[in-house]
């Protein structure tokens, strides 16, 4: 058995819950072995978004799979539906909302990894282990 995964599956890794969405790292250096990126779905409930932020020593991809959103990348502005790609370099000020009625799903890459460990470590950043459902209640449960 190899060291690390070559198949993950979401129910495989743990979720970061936050007040705007969730987020699943299905591809780091502790699930897969790679150490050139990382990876991971964002989910953004509808009207939900986070800030403008940096990564300093990451570039990131943004690769929309579902929903349509508002995406910001320096001092520009757009809209962004499934099907679309943001790069965003590092050090760029960048932050995304979503418009929609739906759920905004990402697919988030960071090339090095380590921005995911330091979303980990946000005080309102709430983890949900592996198999459980990313909810505000599964949260409060283990409390």
């Amino acid at each position: 058995m190899p060291d690390h995964e070559y198949f993950v599956e979401p129910d495989d890794v743990e979720s970061q819950l936050f007040d705007w969405g969730v987020l699943k790292w299905l591809s780091t250096p502790d699930v897969t072995g790679g150490e050139r990126f990382s990876a991971g779905v964002v989910k953004l409930e509808p009207g939900k978004g986070h800030e403008r932020h940096t990564h300093p020593d990451s570039d990131e991809i943004l690769f929309v799979i579902r929903g349509e959103g508002e995406q910001e990348v320096a001092d520009q502005t757009r809209e962004i539906s499934a099907g679309e790609m943001v790069f965003v370099p590092e050090g760029v000020e960048h932050g995304t909302v979503n418009t929609g009625w739906e759920p905004l799903l990402l697919l988030a890459v960071y090339a090095p990894p380590g921005p995911e460990e330091v979303l980990r470590d946000l005080p309102e950043c709430e983890i949900v282990p592996p198999g459980e459902l990313p909810t505000p209640e599964n949260v409060e449960e283990r409390a």
